[in-house]
């Protein structure tokens, strides 16, 4: 069985930005992932998908975006490329097509087994990432046979589904972007619209990310907010990345024609049902953009900063009179469902006693509740920016550095 000090699952930017610090370190590791690095990026994006942060923003412990276009988007193709080029650079020790099939507590640490091999590791590192299975609703089960549905991982272009129209649930950035790309294709589209978070693509001349990191509101730390677990299930804002540089929101889509209805309640006797929560969710969405631009603005204020346009305010999302709270699906008028309803991680081969009763990872900041093991790559896991590319550098480096703590404490 062969050794190592710490064993890194997952090859993508979090488990290589951890690979470099552990080598800054001379911590001896392996990173295991299951397909070819950046696998997620390379299987689980639909055709036309584009990074939400800018290129500036695709920063990597000792890497920088050194092009000529550092407000574009990058392509999943082009951040694959750029993944893979890191790996060779740091000379990252990564084992390709090795599934982890168990994690599990041993005397000196874990025992990690692969459909290749086994290992004894004296510390783990979690960094399969948060988006590796769809999150779907029961209520899914209910959709008539005849529909075909898609998810937003396993959805790639508009030629999936039938000609027809189409119901997209979810409203953040996936559900958003995959809404307007269906419309284009000449598909009537119907979005079913819950909790969302608003934002323009640019505020005053700059890209809304830019405010966010600018201001310090992306270094936000998970210790500092009052309500942690609301701030790590908030839904992702509602932006699409594109040469253009456009808002991508649910006004944008109604006015090319989306039908715009409520939560999606239930489904019963082959009709969908919607909430009539549709007016107050998206007056909570564009009060909490008014703060947010507030926010911004008295930055800019204090700090002197003109490097920017003038103040701007955004139209209040424009709704129908009466938006309709059931829909037959039974009808023929909808082909396809596309559930945009959010991710989770696929933990099914974590054996250790550290899940809750939902089946999440306990952890401190990404620093579990069993010694020795730990997470990366998770909504606001250190900071609000974690979640990001651009995350994984702060928050690997706090945790290699506990975890270097933690080796030498126990005298390993």
């Amino acid at each position: 069985m062969p050794k190592v000090t710490t064993l890194v699952v997952g090859a993508g930017h979090g488990g290589l930005a951890a690979s470099r610090h552990l080598a800054e370190r001379s911590i001896d590791h392996v990173v295991l992932e299951r397909g070819e690095v950046a696998n997620s990026w390379r299987t689980q994006r639909w055709d036309s998908f584009r990074l939400l942060t800018p290129n500036w923003m695709t920063r990597l412990p000792g890497y920088a975006y050194p092009g000529d276009d550092p407000d574009g988007y990058r392509t999943a193709s082009e951040l694959v490329g750029l993944i893979g080029e890191y790996a060779t650079v740091i000379d990252a020790p990564v084992r390709t097509n090795t599934t982890v099939t168990s994690v599990s507590p041993a005397d000196n640490g874990f025992v990690v087994r692969t459909d290749q091999d086994v290992w004894e590791a004296r510390t783990v590192v979690l960094a399969a990432g948060a988006c590796a299975l769809p999150r779907v609703p029961r209520l899914a089960a209910a959709i008539p046979a005849e529909i075909v549905s898609l998810t937003a991982l396993n959805y790639r272009a508009p030629g999936q589904l039938p000609e027809g129209g189409v119901l997209v649930v979810g409203a953040s950035s996936s559900g958003i972007q995959i809404a307007h790309e269906l419309h284009r294709s000449g598909r009537p589209v119907t979005l079913a619209v819950g909790e969302h978070v608003r934002a323009p693509r640019t505020y005053r001349g700059l890209d809304i990310l830019w405010w966010m990191d600018a201001t310090g509101l992306f270094d936000e730390r998970y210790d500092e907010v009052p309500d942690l677990l609301r701030a790590r299930n908030l839904p992702s804002m509602q932006l699409a990345g594109s040469p253009q540089r456009s808002t991508v929101d649910l006004n944008t889509l109604a006015r090319l024609g989306v039908r715009l209805v409520g939560r999606l309640a239930g489904v019963r006797d082959g009709r969908a049902q919607f909430s009539g929560s549709l007016p107050n969710v998206c007056a909570l969405a564009d009060l909490k953009l008014g703060r947010l631009l507030g926010t911004f603005d008295d930055w800019a204020t204090r700090a002197g900063f003109t490097g920017c346009g003038p103040v701007e305010r955004f139209d209040a999302t424009a709704l129908p009179t009466s938006p309709p709270l059931t829909l037959d699906l039974g009808g023929g008028e909808i082909r396809g469902v596309v559930w945009a309803t959010g991710f989770q991680p696929d933990l099914a081969w974590l054996h250790v006693d550290v899940l809750d009763r939902k089946g999440q990872i306990v952890h401190d900041g990404g620093v579990a509740a069993w010694p020795g093991l730990y997470l990366l790559g998770t909504p606001f896991l250190r900071r609000r920016r974690s979640s990001l590319i651009d995350g994984a550098a702060a928050d690997a480096r706090d945790l290699v550095g506990h975890l270097a703590g933690y080796l030498d404490s126990s005298g390993k």
